[in-house]
């Protein structure tokens, strides 16, 4: 039965992963055992407290800037105090403080309030990724990221309880109780990460490195960092569709529900069911599909996931009412969703591990993470109000951004193999 198993590549990596890789690969289900239960109604749960889509526009940009700021830190942060402190205690600040404070919220200053707290995310986004990385074997870098999305997608299996819960206790009730449960799960994640991981070899160094250095000069430490960033077309390149995927994440995230609840007419107890089947959809194509992307060409897999993801937000807003050709349409947008979320989201990752500079990774991915927030920013407002005059607005401006990544993709590769063929 191993035999058979260690044939397919993404199982292989899975049964071989050792030590960090391993501790942050086999604990991210507990994600899906917690936040992910609650995401699927996070901006319905925002507007039964009266606010409208301006308001909840206003606290996912507030969200952003948070991010904003913590990503631009992120970097001397975790160098002083290494990655597996880094991860723990900003983990809980920014998740297990932030799903008690949702739990008890009454308004929009709750939410404000755990949307500033919630930004520190963006330390742990650096942290845990390099704690994920740094000790990996370079070839198996997809394959990894595969793995941690399938994780998040692990939720799926559990969705059934949030609906369950909402048609036995109403909406806000049920999502008390999800977020107190997420207190609960996040925490025991963060308690195990820390447990069974060590310091990153790359970790320990820059810790002893900058002993003695004071933020300051940690911070100016980033000029070299940004001619590196400068430097390398691949790392810019990387930075650029990190922000395209970024934006188009973070207005699926927030307006997906809003459309399918208030212009569709989805009922509350079925909406976790459609991110669930997209979840189970995500699972099986990346066992079909992403395993066979090979890290050494990944111009066509993006075309791909920017395409299908296209095809999912045209297929989306052309869906009216929840006639039976309308439950169709929606379903097969979420295939063609699946597809391309689940294709950008393991390539953007890729894309920054390959390219960026391994001496200079944490300062890098702060760069790079504050450069994705600071133009994300504006795009949860601008969201809210294009919601507010017309539900399909907020994915026709996902469409044209997804067009600007194929267009970067030929471009950066375009002149890649130009460059190339005059060597």
């Amino acid at each position: 039965m191993k035999k058979i198993l260690l044939k397919h590549q993404l199982l292989r990596t899975l049964i071989e992963l050792r030590g960090n890789p391993r501790a942050s690969v086999y604990t991210e289900p507990l994600w899906g055992l917690s936040m992910n239960l609650c995401l699927p109604y996070a901006s319905v749960f925002i507007l039964t407290f009266g606010m409208n889509d301006v308001e909840v526009g206003i606290i996912t940009s507030i969200f952003m800037f948070s991010q904003m700021i913590f990503a631009f830190f992120s970097g001397p942060i975790i160098d002083k105090i290494g990655r597996r402190n880094s991860t723990a205690i900003f983990d809980f600040l920014a998740w297990s403080i932030p799903c008690l404070i949702w739990a008890f919220s009454q308004g929009f200053w709750f939410f404000v309030v755990a949307a500033l707290l919630n930004g520190m995310m963006k330390i742990t986004t650096v942290s845990w990724d390099c704690l994920l990385i740094e000790d990996a074997p370079k070839d198996k870098i997809t394959h990894i990221y595969s793995w941690v999305i399938i994780s998040g997608n692990l939720s799926a299996l559990f969705a059934p309880i949030s609906s369950i819960l909402v048609a036995k206790l109403t909406l806000v009730p049920a999502i008390r109780i999800l977020y107190i449960n997420a207190f609960i799960i996040m925490t025991i994640k963060i308690l195990l990460l820390y447990k069974f991981s060590t310091e990153t070899a790359v970790g320990k160094i820059r810790r002893e490195a900058t002993r003695n250095m004071s933020w300051n000069e940690m911070l100016s430490g980033y000029k070299s960092v940004l001619h590196k960033i400068v430097s390398s077309r691949g790392t810019i390149f990387a930075i650029v569709i990190s922000i395209l995927v970024e934006i188009v994440g973070m207005l699926g995230m927030t307006f997906w529900q809003i459309i399918a609840s208030r212009r569709i007419g989805i009922p509350d107890t079925l909406l976790p069911i459609f991110p669930m089947a997209r979840s189970i959809l995500s699972i099986v194509l990346f066992f079909t599909v992403i395993s066979q992307i090979k890290q050494t060409k990944l111009k066509w897999p993006l075309y791909g996931g920017f395409l299908s993801s296209i095809v999912g937000c045209i297929l989306l807003i052309s869906v009216k009412n929840t006639g039976v050709w309308g439950y169709v349409i929606l379903s097969i947008s979420l295939v063609f969703e699946a597809l391309g979320v689940a294709v950008l989201n393991t390539l953007r990752e890729s894309l920054v591990a390959i390219y960026a500079d391994p001496a200079e990774r944490s300062g890098i991915m702060a760069i790079l993470q504050t450069t994705v927030m600071l133009v994300s920013v504006p795009f949860g407002y601008i969201g809210g109000l294009l919601s507010d005059i017309s539900r399909i607005l907020p994915f026709v401006l996902s469409i044209g951004l997804l067009l600007l990544g194929i267009l970067a993709t030929a471009i950066f590769y375009h002149r890649s193999s130009a460059k190339y063929a005059n060597e």
